[in-house]
């Protein structure tokens, strides 16, 4: 089982990388492939709206963006991790969603769905927010909800945490780091199992 690991946040150290990191520990302790994305270091350009993979389910731009689409074809399960700004994922982690309009096209235009595979395709989605309104996770969890369903991934978990804020903050909270470790247990069936 391959697992791809989105990390949507541009704060190197931050809340959402260290939630990312404790998700991921106990999938990689049990042998699995994660392929990792720092969003923010890739070269990824916004879509362009071209049109030029409507015919093919493709993306024409060249850049980081033909490595993601490898791992999103190849993985099993999915990680998507994002701060929430104004009520919505980081302008990185919707650049990358944005650029899936090939995978759109290739499901609903061409009728070609990525095959869910022995293992099924799973997510899970880990948000952390400064504000204490729900609005920012209800927002983020509907534009990864299109996301999960455009790349053929049926069902997906939500973890998220508001009133978070300062760097390194979430280590403070009294189950995060306990309860995403539990989460990436699951996300690829860990539950159960030493």
């Amino acid at each position: 089982m391959k697992v791809a690991a989105f990390n949507g946040s541009p704060r190197a150290g931050g809340n959402i990388e260290i939630l990312l990191a404790e998700t991921i520990r106990p999938i990689e302790e049990a042998g699995f492939d994660v392929a990792k994305f720092t969003l923010n270091e890739m070269n990824i350009r916004p879509c362009q709206d071209c049109g030029g993979c409507e015919g093919t389910g493709r993306c024409v731009r060249t850049d980081d963006m033909a490595l993601i689409a490898d791992a999103i074809r190849a993985s099993d399960r999915f990680i998507l991790a994002s701060p929430i700004f104004f009520f919505g994922l980081s302008a990185q982690t919707k650049t990358m969603i944005d650029r899936c309009q090939a995978f759109w096209c290739e499901k609903y235009v061409l009728k070609q769905p990525i095959p869910e595979g022995e293992n099924g395709r799973k997510g899970l989605l880990l948000l952390v927010g400064g504000m204490k309104k729900e609005i920012g996770v209800q927002c983020g969890e509907a534009t990864a909800k299109a996301f999960f369903r455009t790349i053929s991934v049926g069902e997906h978990e939500t973890v998220s945490y508001l009133g978070i804020d300062k760097k390194g903050a979430i280590c403070g909270h009294e189950s995060a780091l306990r309860d995403v470790y539990r989460a990436g247990r699951r996300l690829v069936g860990l539950d159960g199992r030493e």
